[in-house]
């Protein structure tokens, strides 16, 4: 990519009200983009990009056999599922908190409102353990913040430590990442599905570790085989949205426009509001989005197909 280029792209993003946006392309950073100049120094809300991150550190433990393996029935964890009346929430493992097909009954918002009534109760963590059955745990992808704070309670239960601390010795001091922000709920638990802040260029370290399979500087802090199974398209995602889910990743493909040829498959951490971390191998590019001005009832704008696809495939 070329200045000249990116010059329509540069405008798209003003027009947009994008607070910043980072393409870096085999290591080398292509466009650094911050509505001002302050932007890059802040602590940038990354919302449910906080899950892929999660996901990183219970990769991590599962890699070091901290965390029981991915088939393992979090009863282990929460032995108050068997007093549950139904049995089949025993039947809930890992894998299935990972791909948010545990079951449960739960709309995040509208509906039930599911996401924000837990934010309101005293026990976050008892509060989606007992919700209903909906599904038997494994059948369906039903996008749930609850699942991510049990797989942060069992990462506490597991390491013996926070969750901030425990990702501080493993991944965070590692990549340099020395200032960011992470609120917990009522029981001290750090919020596995929200709540993490991170400088824009940290959230794109983040992606830099999953485009090189989780090597950094010599050292492997999550296994290539873990970071290819995390995001592989593991289970199809419900309207409204499409695609596939991994491990709390969301996997897409665009079209290179070439006949015959295959689509581009890439993954990404997706947070409220327009908080991105998108990784596609195939072009070795890591591009960081975030937004921090919503106005209200403006159709939201997919920046990276729309605006950052096309400069890609220009490149052919």
């Amino acid at each position: 990519m070329h200045s000249m280029e990116l010059q329509p792209l540069i405008r798209g993003l003003t027009d947009l009200e994008i607070s910043s946006c980072l393409i870096t392309q085999k290591g080398t950073a292509v466009l650094e983009y911050y509505d001002e100049p302050q932007t890059a120094a802040e602590l940038s809300k990354i919302n449910s990009c906080t899950k892929s991150v999660l996901a990183a550190l219970i990769s991590i433990a599962i890699d070091q056999h901290i965390v029981p393996p991915p088939h393992t029935p979090i009863i282990e964890f929460f032995s108050q599922l068997g007093q549950d009346s139904d049995i089949r929430k025993r039947q809930i493992t890992l894998a299935h908190l990972l791909t948010m097909s545990s079951g449960f009954n739960w709309t995040e918002f509208g509906g039930q409102n599911s996401f924000p009534t837990m934010t309101k109760t005293a026990d976050w963590v008892q509060f989606v353990l007992s919700q209903p059955l909906a599904d038997l745990p494994g059948t369906r992808m039903v996008y749930n913040s609850g699942n991510s704070q049990l797989l942060s309670a069992i990462l506490r239960q597991a390491t013996g430590q926070s969750v901030a601390e425990f990702a501080e010795e493993q991944m965070f001091q590692p990549l340099g990442i020395t200032d960011y922000r992470w609120d917990t709920d009522p029981q001290g638990i750090h919020t596995g599905g929200f709540g993490l802040y991170l400088k824009p260029q940290d959230m794109s370290t983040f992606g830099q570790l999953y485009l090189q399979q989780g090597r950094w500087k010599g050292d492997q802090l999550i296994s290539s085989a873990t970071v290819q199974h995390s995001t592989s398209p593991l289970i199809e995602v419900n309207p409204p949205h499409t695609g596939f889910y991994g491990w709390h990743w969301w996997i897409s493909s665009f079209s290179n426009g070439i006949e015959h040829q295959d689509e581009v498959v890439y993954h990404y951490a997706r947070g409220f509001g327009g908080q991105f971390i998108i990784v596609v191998p195939s072009y070795e590019l890591v591009c960081v989005i975030t937004k921090n001005k919503h106005r209200k009832n403006s159709a939201p704008v997919d920046v990276f197909r729309q605006y950052i696809v096309p400069y890609l495939l220009q490149q052919g």
